[in-house]
């Protein structure tokens, strides 16, 4: 059973949830001039009970949702998107590229790339990022890299469980995937708002998360430390977790499968770095040529 502590989190977690889909609701309806009873009747959903959605007391079903944002000519993602309001340059640019087509888009990425890519890529490169399976050597060659380049070495999923102040195991046991996925990506953008130059091991599985990962590959200099699935498992094992042995067999198949599924998006980082049978020493050199000198 849940610690009360938890379902008091869940709810109020719930209800902040429900008071900011109601003022955005509210706002886009005032925006737009449209009175309540006007987005009733467009919408087909009652004047009470928006009044009651819009002082975040209601909890709305996904269709009735989609009615009032269709009413007020918006995507339904525009209304639930957690976090803060976008800003309205970035929503007109949005809707500009939406009309576009896909040979049209592709000029736009170009022409974007021209005018801002340098930059973007400049203060990319002081802030790099290690991804990979448990046992890449995130931590042992981040924390060796960070130290040689004379910057903060962070370990994501550090920072989640500073936000928890619990560990991982009880995160995901008290609150669920999903509620980590959330801290993860708030804990990711808060490092890159307070860091310019950084070294970031990131969890292994940040890559099955789209928006986090993108939000990772276009902030920072990404890094896959790469090697075969024995020897990831060996090393785990070298750490004192000896959890994998009871069912090596089964361990191993797992493991194998979690690298081919994720393999693809590994490969999207900037660069890759083969640790396969390399001693520490070897394989920070690798890692220091990959990223470049300090800029």
């Amino acid at each position: 059973m849940r610690p009360r502590s938890s379902e008091i989190r869940e709810k109020e977690a719930e209800a902040g949830f429900l008071r900011q889909l109601g003022e955005r609701i509210r706002e886009a309806r005032a925006r737009r001039g449209m009175t309540r009873k006007i987005l009733a009747r467009d919408s087909q959903v009652s004047e009470r009970y928006l009044a009651q959605l819009e002082s975040g007391q209601g909890n709305i079903s996904i269709i009735l949702l989609r009615q009032v944002a269709q009413a007020m000519g918006l995507d339904l993602s525009d209304l639930v998107r957690d976090g803060p309001e976008r800003p309205l340059e970035l929503v007109l640019l949005t809707q500009t590229l939406s009309r576009l087509s896909p040979q049209e888009l592709g000029e736009a990425r170009h022409l974007l790339s021209e005018a801002f890519g340098a930059a973007v890529a400049s203060e990319r490169r002081q802030r790099i990022a290690l991804i990979g399976l448990r046992g890449a050597g995130k931590s042992t060659l981040g924390a060796r890299l960070a130290a040689e380049r004379g910057v903060p070495f962070i370990e994501l999923d550090r920072e989640v469980e500073r936000g928890f102040g619990t560990n991982l195991g009880e995160i995901f046991d008290l609150y669920g995937q999903a509620a980590y996925r959330r801290a993860e990506r708030q804990a990711l953008a808060r490092v890159i708002a307070e860091h310019e130059r950084a070294v970031i091991a990131a969890g292994g599985s940040i890559v099955a998360e789209p928006a986090t990962y993108e939000l990772l590959l276009s902030s920072c200099f990404t890094v896959w430390l790469r090697a075969p699935p024995a020897e990831h498992m060996a090393r785990v094992q070298a750490q004192g977790d000896l959890r994998p042995i009871a069912a090596s067999a089964g361990a191993m198949a797992d493991l194998h499968h979690i690298l081919a599924t994720r393999e693809p998006l590994y490969a999207r980082a900037d660069a890759t770095v083969d640790t396969a049978g390399t001693d520490i020493a070897a394989s920070l050199r690798r890692l220091a040529a990959a990223v470049g000198p300090v800029g």
